[in-house]
């Protein structure tokens, strides 16, 4: 499954393949249990992204900087923005912190919005691998009234469970003009999980 990623330069041990295989393994398996976990109501979506990003840090994979040649790690590069961007957010939220540090949730402010634009770029980087092939984006429906109208829902239909947002304006731009946006209002694949406050 992953040899399509494998860089073949001859000083690289076939080990080190290996090694990229079982990591990703985890972290596909990891996200996969506490999906199940949050829909079977075991987890909120705060614990759901505390978990994440604390497994990430345990997985000391950084992401990928500079070529996105295979799904995985484009994936990957979306989920890693994603959650760090989530987790600055979360923490940003912090009732104590807000009295106690201004200016640690002022950083961490900068560093949600930081990890929200790499994120953004990570999702064009895979679609541009991807040749925007199969994929379908739309409006979804929101409770929050910052999101509502801005927040698209971008799906990779040659992939199970695979589900991307943004509130991108040039990204949403480069949907429409790929000709895979469609101009209307949908409710989220994932409407149980965007629309949870955390």
């Amino acid at each position: 499954m992953y040899n399509r990623y494998i860089i073949k330069k001859d000083w690289v041990h076939k080990m080190t393949y290996r090694a990229s295989e079982n990591v990703f393994d985890k972290f596909f398996e990891n996200r996969k249990a506490l999906i199940y976990q949050f829909y079977k109501g075991d987890i909120t979506k705060k614990e759901f992204i505390e978990e994440h990003y604390f497994f990430m840090q345990q997985l000391k994979l950084k992401p990928f900087r500079y070529r996105i040649d295979s799904f995985e790690k484009g994936i990957y590069n979306y989920q890693y923005y994603n959650i760090l961007a989530k987790y600055s957010n979360m923490k940003a939220k912090d009732v104590y912190l807000q009295r106690k540090h201004p200016r640690l949730v002022s950083q961490l402010k900068r560093d949600a919005e930081y990890y929200y634009r790499q994120k953004d770029r990570s999702t064009l980087k895979l679609l541009e691998y991807l040749n925007f092939e199969n994929t379908e984006a739309y409006f979804v429906k929101v409770k929050s009234p910052l999101l509502k109208d801005r927040l698209f829902e971008i799906v990779l239909k040659d992939y199970e469970g695979i589900v991307l947002h943004s509130i991108s304006r040039s990204l949403l731009e480069r949907l429409r003009a790929e000709g895979v946006f469609m101009e209307e209002i949908r409710k989220s694949v994932i409407d149980q999980y965007i629309n949870q406050k955390y």
